[in-house]
């Protein structure tokens, strides 16, 4: 293999004993928030809009019922080789393929064509609260609140949006919302969806 050969002869970048430091300023928390109540929402839902959602945003609520290994990430964690993206185990390297990283994450229904990434362009917390749940200013400014350094709305407004929204459509949008700031970029355990945390999206 080319790499391998490379490495052979111009040898590694890396001064002889080298260890990642990684593991010991490395924190990691499994604990994770309540999702009963979107649950019940999605379980409630008639085909309809279970079909308008998967048409906009695939299988994303199957995230609900993976359960988190604390110890798989411990050790991904202790093992992960930040100076080669890789996980060494001693003198062997170990890159890991996508139905590996899906056998040990338990996400059998993982959409490889799929990936997570931060806009470049990211509109204000009121702007895109605004898009996504098709609300007017006053109604978002009413409704959130300044916690800490951050923005917030609570959960229970976004769930009545859920529940009671006039546009199916938007009542779609505002589940995965909950869904990408509750499960998949969490900025805090609880019942807020922070400022930051629904920039994401799956493109």
């Amino acid at each position: 293999i080319w790499s391998e050969k490379t490495q052979l002869e111009k040898g590694d970048n890396l001064t002889e004993g080298y260890v990642s430091e990684l593991w010991d300023f490395t924190r990691i928390s499994v604990t994770q928030n309540h999702f009963q109540e979107l649950k019940e929402i999605w379980c409630q839902w008639d085909d309809e809009i279970k079909q308008l959602f998967y048409c906009h945003y695939g299988d994303l609520p199957y995230l609900l019922d993976i359960k988190v290994d604390e110890h798989l990430f411990r050790a991904l964690a202790q093992f992960w080789n930040p100076a080669y993206s890789c996980f060494t185990f001693k003198k062997v390297d170990l890159v890991p393929t996508i139905e590996e990283y899906t056998a040990l994450l338990r996400c059998p229904r993982i959409q490889t064509d799929k990936v997570y990434s931060r806009a470049p362009n990211v509109p204000t917390f009121l702007k895109k609260l605004m898009n996504i749940t098709g609300m007017s200013k006053q109604w978002i400014t009413a409704r959130t609140k300044q916690n800490g350094g951050c923005r917030c709305i609570s959960w229970r407004n976004l769930r009545d949006l859920i529940l009671a929204h006039p546009d199916m459509k938007k009542r779609a949008d505002v589940f995965a919302l909950s869904i990408y700031d509750l499960v998949v970029f969490p900025k805090a355990l609880g019942e807020q969806m922070k400022e930051g945390s629904s920039s994401a999206r799956n493109s």
